[in-house]
């Protein structure tokens, strides 16, 4: 049959004791907050006040086992379920009884209602609901031998669906542990059988730069991170590319925004084509600042903060801040395996910068990277790739 909250439940608010009272805070009862609300069993909350905020206050003690639902703001709807007494501010409305209802179906119907209250609530970045709207909410009351038997079904299909999804949360860490493994080996040469008919990449080098130091495996010099295939050589990103770093014209100025010009910063490099960029600057601005213009297909890496080691590839021209790196020449390399060796390098780029949360590179150490020079190895790795990413979309 159809009742209301307020037929099978006794429901109450909370409060929040005067804030410049210090002798109401830090006593020995808990006194949650609708952020304490996890959507299970609340076993810790971190606040709490004195028996004197209870008694001068209209907080009230919930017992164990109470329901406890937020009624604002960002949290409305979210739900606990009290494994000891405590006290809520007034943003929380708690059943502390239970009349013909058992308590985990009570849950699991408010839990089925958040869309519902944040509606009733306005819907917006704060909704509201009262304790009114609460306890005049209809709810479906089976039996209370049937409500048992509803909570036992959702509780292990719950739990179907929890195995599900960290078997998915496992297969994506496998399978970016995969692409990584996958760079790891194309770019140490053993992702491809190596031909000994292949030009020498020392060759391809000298028509590149007389005059450039050029290395294979078996002549090392400071600092090479390993040993490379026989026909391989080592050269820095300086030698096989021209790099440019960008730079922010003056914010003041209104005449340098809202162009026809993309303006990249490192937030919008996706670690794939760029496509979209939502900030533009005027000509104005190209001709009076350090602002420079990438050609279409050039390689982005950002060089700063939490985005170091990001890359994409452009698709059409655009200019860039300054936290960001383009090269946008290409001297006798494949610009995809330039990408894919950029993308391999991140962890090392981000151990150069500092590793924390404000890791900095710089164009000098990008340009001074160390690279082993092949290009046959791109149709295999964007086989794989193909395929890992097709597993990725079906999970």
């Amino acid at each position: 049959m159809w009742a209301t909250l307020g037929d099978i439940g006794t429901w109450q608010a909370g409060g929040t004791p005067s804030r410049s009272n210090k002798t109401y805070y830090g006593g020995s009862i808990p006194w949650l907050k609708t952020g304490d609300l996890n959507d299970g069993l609340i076993t810790d909350i971190p606040e709490s006040i004195t028996e004197e905020a209870v008694a001068n206050s209209s907080a009230k003690i919930n017992p164990v086992g109470s329901v406890l639902i937020a009624m604002y703001g960002a949290t409305i709807g979210k739900l606990g379920i009290l494994t000891f007494p405590a006290t809520t501010n007034q943003a929380c409305c708690a059943c502390i009884e239970y009349y013909a209802v058992i308590q985990s179906y009570l849950f699991y119907f408010l839990l089925s209602q958040r869309t519902t209250f944040i509606s009733k609530g306005g819907g917006g970045a704060q909704p509201n609901i009262s304790k009114e709207i609460i306890v005049n909410t209809t709810i479906p009351l089976p039996p209370l031998a049937e409500q048992q038997r509803i909570v036992t079904e959702i509780q292990r299909c719950f739990a179907l669906i929890n195995q599900i999804e960290q078997g998915k949360v496992d297969l994506q860490t496998t399978i970016k542990q995969l692409k990584n493994r996958t760079l790891d080996l194309a770019i140490h040469g053993k992702l491809v059988s190596q031909d000994p008919n292949d030009e020498p990449a020392s060759k391809l080098l000298k028509r590149i730069n007389p005059k450039a130091k050029i290395t294979s495996d078996n002549e090392h010099y400071e600092n090479l991170p390993f040993d490379v295939p026989q026909n391989w050589a080592w050269t820095t990103l300086g030698n096989i590319g021209k790099w440019q770093s960008g730079s922010t014209p003056n914010r003041l100025n209104k005449n340098y925004y809202g162009g026809n010009i993309p303006w990249l910063k490192t937030g919008d490099l996706n670690d794939k084509y760029v496509t979209y960029i939502p900030e533009y600057i005027t000509e104005k601005a190209l001709d009076e600042t350090s602002v420079k213009l990438n050609p279409k297909g050039s390689v982005l890496i950002a060089m700063y903060g939490a985005t170091i080691g990001k890359v994409g590839i452009l698709t059409f021209p655009a200019t860039t801040n300054q936290a960001c790196c383009a090269c946008y020449v290409f001297d006798e390399i494949e610009r995809m395996y330039l990408f894919y060796f950029l993308l391999s390098h991140r962890e090392k780029f981000l151990r150069q910068g500092g590793g924390g949360a404000q890791p900095n590179i710089s164009k000098e150490k990008i340009v001074n990277t160390h690279i082993p020079e092949q290009k046959r190895i791109l149709q295999k790795i964007e086989a794989l790739f193909v395929a890992i990413d097709k597993i990725a979309e079906e999970l």
